[in-house]
């Protein structure tokens, strides 16, 4: 049977970060829905891959049959601009973009500049474009010139769960991101050194192997500040429920975020949320239910994770708050949804 859609990703599927669980939920939900989905891996380091890997990637699109529709991962699809613009006629291509690439921290500002480049060039090649929040689409449409007409806003969903009790003495704050320099560690241990007076348990789950010398970095930050026996670096946890059920805050100060997958999953547990106001987190964070201030700012954040902690009355509204919150929240069916009819739009175009 001929596939209704390739879903070309790079790297590992199984990948615990929040783009590769929508990649998963997405693959799942449209073959639920029962579109017949054929996963088309891409090997490589994305978004920097190497001459053979873009060979092999050209390869593996030049292979797919004519009017082929093919979804292509961000990460990939953002370096993909020659083979784009190659493929363009003949295959029906959909880029997937969870943020730009040239908007990640820490990059020289003649490698952002050579990202957002390509990235321009392959989405002219896209017959649409899938984001996952209204503030991704407005960034494509100002700043690299995508028709709003090809722009399909596609949010993640999210699971039901209990809600976390928020009883713990002391209070747990929990993080859940990569070690990445976008995800701001830094800015967060800084925060915390400056409340260290206050009683408090710190939980950073997520990957050290995407920089390992930026994780070293951040182990050397805890240890100068003498929070080694208060934050604790756990590694990667697949199932991250537990986690949210057992904290009593969530909190993380990323530079910028194209949606911020976490912090819906944090909402849905209830949680009290204290975050940057970066990206889309503004829209994904309502005010009812977490403070938000500015990016890169430890004393703000400092300031607003002090509140939390010392005015009990504030948790408890900002917690109800998020349990009113998560009664909103998309499921990943609608999710899958959206995109399936976008599928059938270009099949029949």
């Amino acid at each position: 049977m001929t596939p209704d859609l390739w879903f070309a990703i790079p790297g590992d599927l199984a990948t615990l970060t929040g783009g590769y669980a929508y990649d998963r939920r997405l693959l799942a939900g449209l073959r639920a829905r029962g579109l017949v989905v054929e996963h088309l891996p891409l090997p490589g380091a994305y978004p920097a891959p190497t001459p053979d890997e873009l060979n092999y990637a050209e390869a593996a699109l030049a292979a797919l049959p004519d009017q082929a529709v093919v979804l292509i991962d961000g990460l990939a699809y953002g370096v993909l601009a020659a083979v784009a613009v190659r493929q363009r006629e003949r295959l029906r291509l959909i880029a997937l973009c969870h943020h730009p690439l040239a908007l990640e921290t820490g990059l020289r500002a003649a490698e952002a500049t050579r990202l957002a480049a390509s990235e321009q060039a392959a989405l002219q090649a896209a017959r649409a474009v899938i984001v996952t929040s209204a503030h991704t689409a407005t960034l494509l449409r100002e700043q690299f010139n995508v028709n709003d007409k090809y722009i399909l806003v596609a949010p993640p969903g999210t699971d039901p769960q209990a809600f976390a009790p928020c009883a713990n003495t002391p209070p747990v704050l929990l993080t859940v991101a990569t070690l990445t320099r976008r995800k701001a560690h830094d800015v967060l241990i800084a925060a915390l050194a400056q409340i260290r007076e206050l009683p408090w348990q710190a939980r950073c789950v997520g990957g050290a192997h995407f920089d390992p010398a930026w994780s070293g970095q951040l182990h050397e930050q805890v240890r100068a500040a003498g929070l080694q026996e208060r934050l604790r670096f756990t590694g990667e946890i697949s199932d991250l429920c537990a986690e949210y059920r057992a904290a009593d805050l969530f909190v993380l100060p990323s530079l910028f975020e194209g949606y911020g997958m976490v912090f819906s999953e944090a909402l849905a547990a209830g949680l009290p949320i204290v975050a940057a106001r970066a990206g889309a987190v503004s829209t994904v964070v309502p005010p009812e239910a977490g403070l938000l201030v500015p990016p890169g700012d430890s004393t703000a954040l400092a300031a607003a994770l002090a509140q939390v902690l010392t005015d009990s009355a504030l948790h408890r509204r900002l917690q109800q708050g998020a349990r009113t919150a998560a009664m909103t929240l998309p499921r990943w069916d609608d999710t899958a949804r959206l995109v399936a009819a976008l599928l059938n739009k270009i099949a029949l175009a």
